[in-house]
């Protein structure tokens, strides 16, 4: 690496597609700042961004950017301060022409690069094909004086690994350095998730509007994770390491980049809302890409009955029988039934009372889940169970679709920067290796081809468990909820969900590893009994990590069940009463 040079100071203004629009004002506003950056690309996202596509060519990019800029352009463009953000989505040569216009428009003068080349040819059916970029076209476009850049699909770490690369003049084999830089793109990609947004301790802080956070990336890629004075929430370590542990498989962070070691990772407090991230190790990446597929599956269309008072099961039964008789031959394709029994014995209330029983259509066929569906359960007001009520009117059926994940090539993928000027710089990839155990993957039978390659599944990588001290003496013990504890955070990628557990102590962390193992997992939490399960140990967070297959189905947007991304498995695991040696306690 090239002479130390100070921090760069790398704050984020937006989790998702439809965070606060005020985070960049509010950030800008709060203190210095060198970067901003902000993650608008969930799942999700892209089928909904796919979907404006279809409608209008010209789409395909996170409007609400544009909305963010309106305010805050000038003042960044003032300060010297840089804007990086993979709001592109589909289309990010469009959005890039959008903030040229804005800024046109706006008196301003602004340099704008951004980074294309993540879209592969899609199979059959796919509505978009798109390869997680690294960090090294951000670089370029920086090298190349852009104010702004904007990305497509990259990794959501690459948006604060690229900065600081360009800033600390990394090169490509300072794994080390970028290892360290992707763990603060990780802590900081999801906003206010790393300043107490969603944290399983929420009680200890103050809540009401939490701040967003930023990272001090220092030259060897260790950072100070803090937020603007002022703000609300925290930056603790237990805030940094739910954080870390949102929405990850193995121990290796596997990027196009680095291969992170997140069991390296060391946490430690700096101060009031700091907390140092050190001891990070990286390894070559893998010599293939992670590629996102979305495409439409189908229509859906959904029914919740109220069922009140006594005899709850029994009334859940009948409907449910006379809406598949019903239906007959006309019956979709799917029909997923799920009772919530949210109803309380002797309640004083009627919504306390009651019980609710969803149904959900999906067929290839809109006409199978339309009101040919939604009509069944209407013609029954006067002729079911007792009480006969539903939450909403009949209505048509909306369209749904699927995200899979893979691994192509990397020969498939041509990375460019577009400088400001319209130069054009082919990105090259870093050294790799294929010294991978976890890429020796079977490729998933049925899975399209783009470009003919196939997508290969890959399995979470199994290292062996490290060493952890013994657990404390076993009795007494008491009988609480494992929240009295632990914390968790748990999330999705595609159909699968993790749950990630920590404690604070070394002694509740012998017991955690001793007594939650998968086993005991799929006891505590009955719904994941059944999916293939990986426990992943992270000593140095006092955390374990589960990483279950196929729970959430084909992925949020095709999923049926009642928490289609599973961010509440953690919270649900928390409630579950567990054996806790007294003294932990």
């Amino acid at each position: 690496m090239t002479g130390a040079r100070p921090p760069l100071r790398v704050a984020n203004v937006s989790g998702f597609y439809g965070d606060r629009l005020a985070a960049m004002q509010e950030m800008l506003d709060g203190g210095p700042v060198d970067v901003l950056t902000g993650d608008y690309l969930a799942e999700l996202t892209m089928l909904i961004l796919a979907r404006d596509r279809l409608r209008d060519p010209a789409l395909g990019y996170a409007r609400t950017f544009l909305r963010q800029l309106e305010q805050c352009l000038g003042t960044a463009v003032e300060r010297g301060v840089k804007i990086v953000a993979n709001a592109g989505g589909l289309n990010p040569a469009g959005l890039a022409d959008a903030v040229r216009a804005l800024a046109d428009r706006l008196g301003l003068t602004v340099a704008v690069g951004h980074v294309e080349g993540d879209a592969v040819p899609p199979g059959d059916g796919v509505l978009a094909a798109n390869a997680y970029l690294g960090c090294w076209g951000i670089v370029e476009c920086l090298r190349g004086g852009a104010d702004v850049v904007v990305t497509g699909r990259v990794t959501d770490a690459s948006l604060v690994t690229g900065p600081a690369a360009w800033h600390h003049g990394w090169a490509p084999a300072d794994w080390d350095a970028l290892a360290g830089a992707t763990v603060a793109g990780h802590v900081l990609e999801c906003g206010a998730q790393a300043t107490g947004g969603n944290y399983s301790f929420f009680r200890e802080l103050d809540l009401r509007r939490p701040g967003f956070p930023l990272a001090e990336v220092h030259a060897d890629g260790s950072s100070v994770i803090t937020k603007h004075p002022g703000t609300g929430g925290a930056v603790t370590v237990d805030t940094v390491t739910a954080q870390l542990l949102y929405e990850i498989d193995g121990a290796d962070y596997l990027g196009p980049d680095v291969r992170a070691r997140f069991d390296t990772v060391r946490l430690a407090p700096a101060g009031p809302d700091r907390v140092r991230v050190t001891g990070v190790r990286g390894a070559p990446p893998p010599t293939v890409l992670k590629v996102g597929q979305v495409r439409l599956a189908g229509h859906r269309n959904a029914t919740t009955f109220v069922l009140t008072g006594l005899d709850i099961e029994a009334k859940a039964e009948l409907v449910r029988t006379q809406v598949e008789d019903a239906l007959g031959g006309a019956r979709p394709r799917r029909l997923a039934w799920t009772l919530a029994r949210t109803d309380h014995a002797d309640a004083d209330t009627e919504e306390a009372a009651s019980a609710l029983l969803h149904v959900v259509a999906q067929d290839p066929d809109p006409a199978r889940v339309g009101r040919a569906f939604s009509r069944v359960p209407i013609e029954l007001a006067l002729a079911s169970y007792p009480g006969f009520h539903v939450t909403a009117p009949p209505g048509d059926g909306t369209p749904y679709g699927t995200f899979s994940p893979g691994w192509v090539g990397r020969r498939m993928v041509e990375h460019v920067a577009v400088l400001p000027d319209g130069g054009r710089v082919a990105v090259p990839d870093p050294p790799t290796s294929d010294r991978n155990p976890e890429l020796a993957a079977r490729r998933r039978p049925g899975a399209p081809r783009p470009g003919g390659a196939g997508v290969a599944r890959v399995d979470v990588v199994h290292h062996p468990d490290p060493a952890v001290g013994p657990p404390p003496p076993g009795r007494p013990t008491r009988r609480v909820p494992l929240g009295a504890v632990a914390g968790a955070r748990s999330g999705d990628k595609a159909g699968r969900a993790n749950i990630g557990v920590w404690v604070r102590t070394e002694a509740a962390y012998g017991w955690l590893v001793a007594d939650l193992t998968t086993a005991r997992l799929a006891e505590l939490l009955p719904e994941v009994a059944g999916h293939p399960t990986v426990r992943v140990l992270l000593p140095n967070l006092r955390a374990v990590n589960f990483v279950v297959d196929g729970l959430l189905g084909e992925g949020v947007a095709a999923s049926t069940r009642f928490d289609p991304q599973g961010k509440a498995l953690g919270e649900w695991l928390r409630s579950r009463c567990v054996e806790v040696p007294e003294v932990l306690l």
